[in-house]
């Protein structure tokens, strides 16, 4: 039986080697690399593979940052790369197929291979759920485990935007269009999940069909009836609504 892997690492020298070391297994075969934390979790959520490779040090999301991002959706055997050892000892600890400490070579690797297949013909899945529940209880103890990145669909492709980018979000129905300076896309989600989800220190409900970033408000303009109209640095103009009226205070009392 043939199984399908990715390599992750933001060293072209540590995919290289991994990539050498796999050529001549018939049983894996190799799908695809990422260079980054955000490009592994779109590649590992797009192609589903049965087995990672991924280095835990990496930009924009770590290794196991890229666990909590995919773990919900794809749960794939693992084998972390790492050159700091207690990493290596925190993966192992809770049961992670293995670890590869950088600088590996050829025989220690195909140890680590050994065991991956091994569990991937039997199916028996490790303990990495735990390492991932512990790592998303930490994320909650710290941020409140608010979202920092949303997965989009455009074009039969997958991307992941940053909270932080998003000036408003407006619904319509179950759908919801993500604005940023650069370009919308579509959710389909209702607004009241999302919002739940949302850090309400910084995302505002002001409406029932919108919710804007506070930091990308330049303006509150006067309207009648106790509402306003948000005047946006995107040049975008939003109504906040009577309905919503405690979070202008609440507002009001973060900016003053």
């Amino acid at each position: 039986m043939k199984h399908t892997c990715l390599i992750i690492d933001d060293e072209i020298l540590a995919r290289d080697v991994i990539r050498t070391f796999l050529q001549d297994d018939l049983t894996i075969e190799v799908i695809g690399e990422a260079s980054n934390g955000s490009e592994a979790v779109v590649k590992i959520l797009q192609h589903r593979p049965d087995l990672v490779f991924i280095d835990i040090q990496m930009p924009e999301l770590d290794g196991f940052g890229v666990l909590k991002e995919i773990w919900s959706h794809h749960q794939p055997f693992v084998v972390f790369t790492t050159a700091y050892d207690q990493y290596a000892l925190r993966a192992f600890e809770v049961n992670a197929i293995d670890y590869l400490l950088k600088p590996f070579d050829e025989v220690r690797f195909h140890q680590s291979l050994g065991r991956a297949k091994e569990r991937l013909g039997q199916k028996a899945q490790p303990r990495i759920e735990e390492l991932v529940s512990n790592l998303l209880r930490d994320q909650r103890d710290k941020t409140g485990n608010y979202l920092q990145r949303i997965l989009v669909k455009e074009a039969g492709k997958m991307y992941l935007v940053k909270t932080q980018d998003i000036s408003h979000f407006s619904a319509d129905g179950n759908y919801i269009s993500l604005f940023t300076t650069a370009k919308t896309y579509t959710i389909y989600e209702s607004l009241s999940s999302l919002e739940g989800r949302l850090d309400p220190e910084v995302m505002i409900r002001v409406g029932r069909s919108n919710i804007v970033n506070m930091n990308y408000i330049s303006e509150l303009e006067t309207y009648f009836n106790g509402e306003y109209i948000i005047h946006l640095t995107t040049g975008d103009k939003i109504k906040w609504t009577r309905g919503y009226r405690d979070n202008i205070k609440a507002f009001l009392t973060k900016m003053g």
